[in-house]
């Protein structure tokens, strides 16, 4: 069940209230949000998954957009906005205000009805479209500190996955120009190294930056080979022991 419950009305609040959603998801997992326009399944009951999801949860962010006191829908009974506060409060669910915007003010008990006056003591929060970035973030760890199970599903402290680095043994060949011969390249795998036969044009294999220029073959950096000009014989490029080191016994 989802530990963090959002709470908006459309018209006043809905987009930084999908923001959040999207935000925390990212961070926390979709199952650790409740988010009515996403979470609720088709075919489901509208109101039974609500209600059930706001007593299950362990905090409930009530998005507070600039004209959210001033609707009318907030003094009556059947306003679902309404009704999920007053449930989470009833339960014993923590409730914290996110105010949208910046023209959005704090909550005063005197503009609120009955029974969510309790709201305007509450320590607020804000989203901002400007500094959303920021904002879903500071929200993020505000709520890691009250649900410390969000830590272990918190994106941010995943290591991070980087490539493998070429082991010492890689061989990178880079072959062009007109090459009618054969060509044959083999990785690290038994460190066979790289065959050439028959290049009428540049050959470079290695690790090595390839220069073109000289009149003479030239040979450096770690293992690279260099050979310019028309090449009709063979060029055999190995790695590790050889034939001759075999009978050397080296």
């Amino acid at each position: 069940m989802s530990e963090i419950f959002i709470n908006y009305r459309t018209g006043d609040g809905n987009e930084s209230a999908a923001l959040l959603d999207q935000a925390l998801k990212t961070r926390f997992g979709d199952d650790a949000v409740f988010f009515a326009g996403r979470s609720i399944r088709a075919g489901q009951r509208f109101p039974d998954e609500l209600l059930t999801h706001v007593r299950r949860s362990r905090v409930l962010l009530a998005v507070v957009g600039p004209d959210w006191t001033g609707h009318p829908g907030l003094g009556k009974e059947d306003d679902w906005v309404r009704t999920e506060i007053l449930e989470a409060l009833r339960c014993g669910v923590h409730v914290i205000p996110v105010l949208k915007g910046r023209r959005t003010e704090r909550l005063n008990p005197a503009s609120l009805p009955p029974g969510l006056e309790e709201l305007a003591d509450l320590n607020s929060l804000r989203i901002d479209s400007q500094s959303h970035d920021k904002d879903t973030r500071d929200i993020g760890d505000e709520l890691v500190r009250l649900i410390p199970r969000l830590a272990s599903l918190d994106s941010r402290n995943r290591p991070v996955t980087t490539e493998a680095q070429d082991s010492p043994d890689t061989t990178r060949n880079t072959v062009s120009g007109d090459n009618s011969g054969f060509n044959l390249q083999a990785g690290s795998v038994g460190r066979i190294g790289t065959v050439i036969t028959g290049p009428t044009g540049p050959v470079h294999t290695g690790d090595g930056a390839q220069h073109n220029h000289t009149h003479q073959p030239h040979l450096s950096g770690d293992g690279a080979a260099y050979v310019a000009g028309n090449n009709h014989g063979g060029i055999s490029h190995r790695f590790g022991r050889t034939e001759r080191d075999e009978a050397d016994g080296r």
